[in-house]
This record gives C-alpha cells, sequence and structure tokens, in this order.
C-alpha cells in the first residue's frame, strides 16, 4: 500500500514537471501558427517575425547552462517554481504587448524563465528516479508529454487564433503554470552551492543575440562581432574558477556526440516548422494549418514512450541514429511529398530527443546533471535559433537540403563515434546523494 501511494505521488510530481516544460516547449509551437495574425496585427516583416521566435530561443539557449548551474546551487525544486511562476506572469505581459518590439523584449524575458525551468525538471527527475532503467522510463513519459506541446501547438494555435488573435496564443500558459505548481508544491532538493560566473553567461547572451542578427539580418558588422565575443567567451571560460561549461562536462566524449546531435536535430525541426507554416498559409487558414501538421506533431506525443523503453533496454544511441536517419530522409521528402516529410520527421524528433537526454545525462560527471542538461539543451536551442535563421531565407528545397545535410553528418558522427552514455552509469544504481529529499505530505504518508 505504502508502495502504491509512493509510485503514484512519483507519478503526480513527474506530470507537474512534465507540465512545466510543456508549457514552456507549447509557447514556441502555439506562436509559430500565429505568425501571420501577428505580422497582421503588429506589422513587420520576415526578419521580424524571426525575432519574435528567436527572441525567445536566444535567450533561452544562452541562459541554460546558467540555469543548470543555479538549479544545482540553490535547489532545483526553487529554480523550477521560480521559473514556472515567472513563465505565467510574463504571459500575461506578452499577451497585452502594444507592438513588436516590446513583444520581443517579452519574449525574451519569456526565454530566461523557460530556461530555469528545463534543467531544474530534470535534475529533479534525475534524483526522483535514481534506479537508471525507471529514470529510463520516467524520461520516456517526461518527453512524451512534454511532446504533446509540439502535437498540441499547431492546432491550439490555429484555433486560439481563430477564437482571440495572436494574444491569445499566449494566455494558455497561465492555467498550465499554476497545475504545475499545485503538483510539485512539496518536492524539496538539496542545494549544491556549486558557483556560477555571471560575465562568461553575459557574454554567451551577447554572442547568441549578435550572431541571431548576423544571421537574420545578413549583418557582416554583427559576423565579426560574433567572431570577437566568441574568442572573448572562451578565454573567460578558460580563466574561470566557475566556468558556465566546466571542462570535465565537455571532456566526456559521449557528451559531445550528443550536443552534435542535438543541435541537428533542433536546426532541422525548428526551421523546418518555420518553413512550413509560411509556406502553408498561403493556401490555408491557421486552424487548416494546425491540422496540417498533425503528421508532424502526433508521432511526438506517443513515440518518446516507446523510445523511453527502447532506451531502458538498449541504451540510447540506437533511437538516436534511428531518430537521425529518419530526419534525414523526412528533410528531403518534405519538399516533394509534404505529408510523408513531416511524419518522418516527426519520427525522427520523437527517437532522438528522450535518447539524447538520457544519454547525455547519464554520461556527465557525477553532481553535474543539471549542467549537462542545461547544456544539452543550450545547444538544441542554438540549433533551433540557427535553423530558423537559415532556412527561413532560403527557398523551402534548398532549406531542406541544408537540414538533411546536418542530420546526415551528426548521424555519421555518432555511428563512427560510438555510444553517448557511459555503460557502467547505465547498469548501475547512482550513490544515495542522488536521492530525493521530498516534505512529508499527506499524499506520501502510509
Amino acid at each position: 500500500m505504502v508502495s502504491e501511494t509512493v509510485t503514484m505521488s512519483r507519478a503526480s510530481r513527474l506530470f507537474g514537471l512534465s507540465l512545466g516544460y510543456f508549457m514552456v516547449l507549447l509557447d514556441t509551437t502555439v506562436l509559430t501558427v500565429a505568425l501571420p495574425d501577428l505580422r497582421a496585427s503588429l506589422g513587420g516583416g520576415v526578419a521580424g517575425l524571426q525575432w519574435a521566435v528567436t527572441g525567445y530561443t536566444v535567450t533561452f539557449a544562452a541562459l541554460l547552462p546558467t540555469a543548470g548551474a543555479v538549479s544545482d546551487r540553490f535547489g532545483a525544486h526553487r529554480v523550477f517554481a521560480a521559473g514556472v511562476v515567472a513563465f505565467g506572469l510574463v504571459s500575461l505581459l506578452s499577451a497585452a504587448a502594444p507592438n513588436l518590439a516590446v513583444l520581443v523584449v517579452l519574449r525574451a524575458v519569456l526565454g530566461a524563465a523557460g530556461a530555469l525551468c528545463l534543467p531544474s525538471s530534470l535534475a529533479i527527475i534525475t534524483r526522483l528516479y535514481p534506479v537508471p532503467a525507471e529514470r529510463g522510463r520516467a524520461l520516456g513519459t517526461w518527453a512524451a508529454i512534454t511532446g504533446c506541446a509540439l502535437a498540441a501547438g499547431p492546432v491550439a494555435g490555429g484555433l486560439l487564433v481563430s477564437a482571440g488573435g495572436w494574444r491569445a496564443v499566449f494566455l494558455v500558459n497561465v492555467p498550465v503554470a499554476l497545475l504545475s505548481l499545485v503538483l510539485v508544491r512539496d518536492i524539496r532538493v538539496p542545494a549544491t552551492g556549486r558557483a556560477i560566473d555571471w560575465w562568461a553567461q553575459l557574454m554567451a547572451c551577447a554572442f547568441l543575440a549578435v550572431l541571431t542578427d548576423a544571421v537574420v539580418d545578413r549583418r557582416v558588422v554583427s559576423a565579426i562581432a560574433a567572431a570577437v565575443l566568441a574568442m572573448v567567451m572562451v578565454v573567460v571560460e578558460r580563466r574561470s574558477a566557475a566556468p558556465a561549461v566546466p571542462g570535465a562536462v565537455i571532456a566526456e566524449p559521449g557528451v559531445r556526440r550528443g550536443l552534435i546531435a542535438g543541435a541537428a536535430v533542433n536546426f532541422a525541426l525548428s526551421g523546418g516548422l518555420f518553413v512550413l507554416t509560411l509556406s502553408l498559409q498561403r493556401h490555408l487558414g491557421p486552424v487548416a494549418t494546425g491540422l496540417a501538421f498533425l503528421p508532424l506533431t502526433l508521432p511526438t506525443a506517443f513515440n518518446p514512450l516507446v523510445t523511453g523503453r527502447l532506451v531502458a533496454r538498449y541504451g540510447p544511441r540506437p533511437p538516436v541514429l534511428a531518430g537521425l536517419t529518419l530526419l534525414t530522409l523526412g528533410c528531403l521528402a518534405a519538399t516533394p511529398v509534404p505529408w510523408l516529410g513531416m511524419l518522418l520527421i516527426g519520427f525522427g524528433v520523437s527517437f532522438s530527443l528522450p535518447a539524447l537526454v538520457t544519454g547525455v545525462v547519464q554520461a556527465a560527471p557525477e553532481g553535474a546533471a543539471g549542467v549537462a542538461s542545461g547544456l544539452l539543451n543550450a545547444v538544441r536551442q542554438v540549433g533551433a535559433t540557427l535553423g530558423v535563421a537559415v532556412m527561413g531565407g532560403l527557398a523551402a528545397g534548398t532549406a531542406f537540403a541544408v537540414a538533411a545535410a546536418l542530420c546526415l553528418v551528426a548521424g555519421l558522427i555518432l555511428a563512427i563515434g560510438g555510444r553517448i552514455d557511459r555503460p557502467d552509469r547505465r547498469r548501475c544504481c547512482p550513490a544515495k546523494t542522488d536521492e530525493p529529499v521530498i516534505a512529508p505530505s499527506t499524499t506520501t504518508a502510509p
């Protein structure tokens, strides 16, 4: 009886943690379908729409490593709650944005709030499920629930835009945030006191911002500034006593291979969504466009559960290889046969991403799960930002050919290089220090 109660309690907490990232991911996909209405309401060209999307992903990507370190230092439960509260409040402000410039700024703040939610939720799951096989299944469930945001986003976005315009897509975050907070209210995770290098993070934000500006607006000055900032950032990181990205994390070969694959997956996914949305809405309304995305989004709602079981049994490498292969084929098919291309991309994403999360977290050094997961998702969001910026400026056929080439290269690197995770970690249980500390409540009492 006690065991069943604890299991149910863990399941409810897992659902609450998943809802937090569901909300963060939904904010990207739901806005994609709203872009034409947003343009009609606030004005702006394609570059302005790209910034409405990338303003979110730039700060999200830049702050994820910091958010992982903040999670480890101050306690994942506190950071997750703060991120969810901030996301709900800023979503309300975004719904009232008077012009595109204000909306882009608020989207950047939303990205910062979303960054707090992701690594903290993964760090909590790692502690809630100390047995690797259970953790793999839990991460599969987490990915399935968050993947529902991809499935629900275009359809929900179309319905919301039809009913209340683009502003309605931000209001949906508020009830989701409240439910997530209720479900995770009694989780407690001990803090590690990890130091944080704020200067390195500031430069990471500046680097990604000018890099995006260079790609979106094709400015040579921004490209030069991005190169200079990248070099300065490397110097600062090497001299820092508390680097944003610890060398021990990058030194793991499995982590490096996972980062390359994650960037390629999100480049193809986010860039493809942007290109297809603008293409489809030349002929279809917002609701019809959302429904047209179902071949891509539906696999992300159920296939991560299958992926979680595959990871628990075979490790993360086979599902990631399968996913990258499907993504390559899907990008090649997206222009001549859109529905087939979207279906293959949907299965490719839902095979790759849950397995990548598990592999990188397991490959990370002890005590660095938050930093490793934050780094993975930062690199993924860099890929997403560049995907929108690069593919949005190309013809559809060329754009998807570029995405297919990147996925193919990432797959070859993984196929030749070897596994992502560390097999000793996958077979063995972690130390007791990884166990969660949960406040007493009526749900866990015998």
